[in-house]
């Protein structure tokens, strides 16, 4: 009669590298352990207050937001919108030279010129718009 042992012939192995691929999210998943790489989203631990009233920064500074400019705007009716092709010109509500709107989440949170860095655009700031005028506009 033959022994059997406990341990797995080399048959029944698993791999080297299949074990690494799956060692970090067994023990993450096993020990329940909050993963804070920077893509994944944060959980409702992170939100707790670390004191009475108090969101941690950290959670705040981790979320995304929409950064646009506005040049200006224009209204138009469909009929002419539909006539629009290359080369036309829509006019908008700006004078040149005006200040352009830097929008976060659009809402205005400054205003700025165009500038050229390393062959890219990009906008120096001339104004911040205040918090409580922001607040205003809510």
């Amino acid at each position: 009669m033959t022994e059997k042992t406990e341990n797995p012939s080399a048959e029944t192995e698993v791999p080297a590298h299949a074990e690494d691929e799956h060692a970090d999210t067994a023990d993450a998943h096993d020990l329940k352990l909050p993963a804070h790489d920077d893509d994944d989203h944060p959980s409702l631990e992170d939100f707790k207050p670390m004191s009475a009233g108090n969101i941690n920064p950290e959670v705040l500074q981790n979320i995304s937001v929409t950064l646009s400019i506005e040049v200006g705007r224009a209204q138009i009716k469909i009929k002419d919108l539909m006539r629009l092709t290359q080369g036309s010109v829509v006019e908008l509500d700006r004078i040149a030279g005006e200040p352009l709107d830097l929008l976060v989440n659009n809402s205005v949170v400054a205003q700025g010129e165009i500038v050229l860095v390393n062959d890219r655009y990009g906008v120096r700031l001339t104004r911040v718009v205040p918090s409580s005028e922001r607040l205003k506009l809510i």
